[in-house]
């Protein structure tokens, strides 16, 4: 699943360094997500990296679970994570959480305290936002500062008992409130929180806030590098401060840049908005970017570690084409899935020169990219479906399908010419009717006639009723962020279409997962909503880039 050939970046070249020059002589990564959802094709970038690094260099990876916001914060997400990451091949040494730590975390506190490097304050958020300061105006200093070290100490316990109500006081690190960076700008350590932990209970009634946490717990587990991504740079030198303040052991903190896709948003936050106000169906609502409706709609571990590999790893902001995602997909599906018949939006077609009650079983190739894949039969009679788009009672110019007196080629079968047509009162076209040459079996004319077109069908009589969702990118802007309407006002109200069609039936045995090329039309998965008497398959991506080419006719 994982290549074996070792890129080079600014990341391994920073680790080879380390290693080179004595500043470590181990290398030890880790995963930190914070279980408050689930992840998302952003989080598989970080991952990677962590993962691919440690393993190059013979190296362990820790999975710890930043777990500071028990109001956010279940198991559900836990397990999802670990689930998804086993997935993407990823293994692990050692699962940790940071709740592990609450009490060396605590006992650190303490020390910086005793150091007069912290102080409690009882100023409310909004005087603390309040006299942070501006990026081009120093802050001012919190009128309880200055307390002794016994009264902090004192008020530190009470607040751990859990004496004081939430947000009345805060435990924060005495800096430089003028200080250049506003994160080192006095930051918070603790808050009070009277809100059960899912591992820790009722024990604790304050916890650490991020940048206190992170830092030491890489500390506490013999981190030698805490990659994260860019946001977390100004960071740095406060992550560098408590480390030194503390004299412990001192990991190194490496950016690098996120990822970011457009027709896309990444924020666990604005994802959240879109599962809670029922934008969609759910984190794995196919059209998410999160890994379990990646894996819902029909990608797969290889192809997204492929376009991980490919985006490679930055310095610099930038913005990476979803059409390349879409295109890995494409490119690994086509090697690995079975080729089937189905028609989505289906047209009734009547052989009239078929005998009635004849049924002939077709050979049909399971996979042209795989000699093994071998081939299987499929059940032909008079009446058949064809797409509606493979039909015009007037073509267009160029266009080379079925239309009245044109002859096509069924896929496996027969030519077939158009003779007339049936409509209904309203005028729609409810049959057409053909006729078929004997002597073509197969698709092939023993006289070397030629047709321009073949397209795929399925037999009336043995074709199963299936419900096929057909879906596209979920935000209709490049950018969805972008502009002052917000993400929620350019929601694409086309990102998913319910057809009824009808498939082969080898497919009604397909289990959920499977994956398919349905022929002619592009890639399905079996939906989890699947059952034998109604199969249910989402789209996984189109067989051509629909969205490049119709952007490229716009420009």
């Amino acid at each position: 699943m994982l290549t074996e050939n070792k890129p080079n970046d600014f990341i391994r070249e920073a680790v080879a360094e380390d290693l080179k020059n004595g500043r470590f002589d181990y290398v030890r990564t880790r995963l930190p997500p914070e279980p408050n959802g689930y992840l998302h094709i952003g989080h598989v970038k970080a991952f990677m990296i962590d993962y691919l690094v440690a393993k190059e260099n013979n190296g362990e990876l820790f999975l710890r679970f930043d777990d500071t916001n028990p109001t956010k914060e279940e198991v559900e997400f836990v397990e999802a994570i670990k689930d998804d990451a086993r997935w993407l091949g990823i293994v692990w040494v050692k699962e940790t959480y940071a709740s592990d730590y609450f009490g060396l975390l605590y006992d650190w506190a303490k020390r910086l305290v005793s150091m007069g490097k912290a102080y409690v304050d009882d100023q409310t958020p909004e005087e603390v936002s309040k006299n942070r300061g501006t990026l081009t105006e120093p802050g001012r200093n919190s009128p309880f500062r200055e307390r002794s070290v016994e009264e902090n100490l004192e008020l530190l316990e009470r607040m751990k008992n859990g004496e004081f109500p939430d947000g009345s006081r805060i435990l924060r690190a005495k800096i430089d409130m003028a200080h250049s960076n506003i994160n080192m700008r006095d930051p918070a350590m603790y808050r009070i929180l009277h809100t059960p932990h899912h591992r820790t209970g009722d024990a604790w009634k304050i916890y650490p806030l991020y940048d206190w946490s992170h830092g030491q717990n890489d500390s506490m587990e013999g981190i030698t590098h805490s990659l994260c991504s860019l946001e977390y740079e100004d960071h740095r030198p406060l992550y560098e401060w408590f480390l030194e303040q503390l004299d412990v052991f001192k990991p190194r903190q490496i950016e690098f840049a996120r990822l970011n896709m457009n027709y896309t948003v990444m924020s666990k936050r604005k994802l959240r908005r879109l599962v809670e106000e029922n934008h969609v169906n759910g984190w794995d609502d196919p059209r998410m970017p999160t890994l379990r409706a990646m894996r819902r709609r029909g990608y797969t571990a290889e192809a997204i570690l492929d376009f991980i590999r490919r985006v490679g790893i930055a310095k610099n902001y930038s913005v990476t084409d979803v059409a390349l995602l879409e295109a890995c997909v494409r490119e690994d599906l086509n090697k690995t899935s079975l080729r089937r018949m189905a028609v989505i939006r289906p047209l009734k077609v009547v052989i009239d020169n078929y005998p009635d009650d004849l049924v002939e079983e077709m050979d049909a190739i399971n996979n042209p990219e795989d000699a093994d894949a071998g081939a299987r039969k499929v059940p032909f009679s008079k009446v058949i479906y064809i797409e509606q788009d493979d039909f015009r009672e007037t073509p267009p110019p160029k266009y080379h399908r079925l239309y009245p007196g044109n002859e096509v080629r069924l896929r496996y079968a027969y030519f077939v010419k158009c003779t007339h047509i049936v409509k209904d009162d309203a005028g729609n076209i409810v049959e057409v009717h053909v006729e078929y040459d004997p002597s073509t079996r197969g698709g092939d004319a023993p006289n070397g006639r030629k047709v321009k077109s073949t397209i795929h069908w399925v037999s009336a009589a043995h074709a199963v009723e299936a419900e096929i969702r057909m879906y596209d990118r979920l935000f209709s802007k490049e950018n969805p962020e972008e502009g002052e309407e917000g993400f929620l006002n350019c929601l694409n109200a086309g990102s998913l279409e319910i057809l009824t069609g009808r498939v082969e039936p080898s497919l009604t045995t397909s289990k959920t997962g499977a994956r398919y090329q349905f022929e002619r039309l592009g890639y399905f998965c079996v939906d989890k909503d699947s059952t034998a008497e109604k199969p249910v398959f989402n789209l996984t991506v189109n067989l051509k880039d629909a969205w490049t080419k119709a952007e490229k006719r716009l420009k």
